[in-house]
C-alpha cells in the first residue's frame, strides 16, 4: 500500500468510534519511531509536516523517508495505511507545492483571518486539491500557545462559532475542519490544567458532518481526549508529548560521562522512547488494530506514479 488520503480512514473512524492520530515529523528518528509503534499497534497514522519541519528537512527528504517507513512496515508484513500531511500551510503556494509534491492532505490555515477571507483562501485550495486527489483540513478559531511549541499558537484561544463553522464547510468544500475547544499548542506549564469544552464540541457536531479535527493534543488529561473522541473528534494532533519523550532521553544519554557523540549509541533508547509515547496515545484514541479496516480508495493514475 503507498501513501493514502484521508477519506476512508475518517469513514471508519466515524463508524468505529475512534480517532486516528496525527504525529509531526522532522527527521529520520522521529518517523521511525511513530511508523514502527505504528506496525507494531497494526494502527493507521497520519505523519504530518510543519512548514517550519518542510523547510528543515527539505520537502523531498520528507517524501522518500516516509516511503521508506512504508517499505519497512510491509517487511513486517503490515499494510501500513498512512497519510502524508501538511500542518498549518500558511498560503496556497505552500499548500499547492505539497499537492503537486505528492503528500495526500493539505491544511490551509485562515483561521487568523476574517471569516470571509478565510472561506475564500479555503476555498481556493480546497478546488485546486480536490482536482488532483487529495484532501483539505481548513480551520476556524485559534489555538493558544504554551509557549514551549515551535508552532505557535495565539495568546487568546477564540472558540470555533458552531454558526460560522456550517457556513465555512457549506461555502469551501473542505473535507476535515480544525475545531478550537481550548487546547494550546506545546506542553502546558506545571501546574496549568488546560479545560476543554466539551459543550462547543457538541453544539458544532449538531451542525458540520465531517470529520473534525482537535490541534494542541499534547499535555491534555487522557480523560479529556477520550471524552472528545466520544463526542466526534476524529483527528488528534500529536507533537510536543513523545517529541519531550525523545529529547529527555537523550539528555540523559549524553549526561552520562562517556556516553559519546555517535549517533548509533544515542539514538535507539530515544527512539524507544518516543514510541512508548506514541503507544500509549493509539491506546487512548481506541485504533490500535484499525488497519485491518482500510480499504485503499482508486487514486488518479498520475499520484500512483508519484508513489
Amino acid at each position: 500500500m503507498g501513501l493514502v488520503t484521508s477519506t476512508e480512514m475518517f469513514k471508519k473512524a466515524y463508524e468505529g468510534h475512534y480517532a486516528i492520530g496525527a504525529f509531526n515529523v522532522n527527521n529520520m528518528e522521529i518517523i521511525q519511531g511513530i511508523t514502527e509503534a505504528a506496525t507494531m499497534e497494526k494502527a493507521p497514522v497520519i505523519l504530518q509536516v510543519s512548514k517550519g519541519a518542510r523547510a528543515y528537512a527539505k520537502h523531498v527528504y520528507l517524501v522518500k523517508l516516509v516511503e521508506a517507513a512504508l517499505l519497512d512496515a510491509q517487511e513486517s508484513g503490515v499494510d501500513l495505511p498512512i497519510v502524508l500531511h501538511l500542518d498549518h500551510g500558511p498560503d496556497f503556494e505552500t499548500c499547492k507545492a505539497c499537492i503537486d509534491g505528492g503528500f495526500t492532505s493539505v491544511m490551509i490555515d485562515g483561521s487568523h483571518l476574517a471569516l470571509e477571507e478565510n472561506i475564500k483562501l479555503t476555498r481556493q485550495v480546497v478546488e485546486y486539491a480536490h482536482d488532483h486527489g487529495v484532501v483539505v483540513e481548513g480551520e476556524l478559531g485559534t489555538i493558544g500557545d504554551t509557549g514551549t511549541s515551535i508552532e505557535g499558537g495565539m495568546t487568546e484561544v477564540i472558540y470555533t462559532n458552531p454558526e460560522d463553522a456550517k457556513k465555512f464547510v457549506e461555502q469551501t468544500g473542505v473535507d476535515t475542519l480544525a475545531v478550537a475547544i481550548g487546547t494550546c499548542h506545546g506542553l502546558y506549564p506545571k501546574g496549568v490544567t488546560p479545560k476543554l469544552r466539551m459543550d462547543v464540541l457538541e453544539e458544532i457536531t449538531k451542525v458540520v458532518d465531517i470529520p473534525l479535527v482537535l490541534h494542541g493534543g499534547s499535555g491534555n488529561p487522557d480523560s479529556e481526549i477520550a471524552e472528545a473522541v466520544r463526542l466526534g473528534i476524529q483527528k488528534v494532533n500529536i507533537s510536543s508529548d513523545y517529541k519531550s519523550a525523545f529529547f529527555t532521553k537523550a539528555r540523559e544519554i549524553l549526561s552520562q560521562e562517556g556516553s559519546g557523540w555517535d549517533p548509533n549509541n544515542l539514538f535507539p533508547e530515544c527512539i524507544e522512547a518516543g514510541k512508548a509515547v506514541i503507544k500509549q496515545k493509539m491506546e487512548l484514541f481506541n485504533c490500535v488494530g484499525a488497519a485491518k479496516y482500510y480499504r485503499d480508495p482508486v487514486m488518479p493514475q498520475w499520484r500512483q506514479e508519484l508513489n
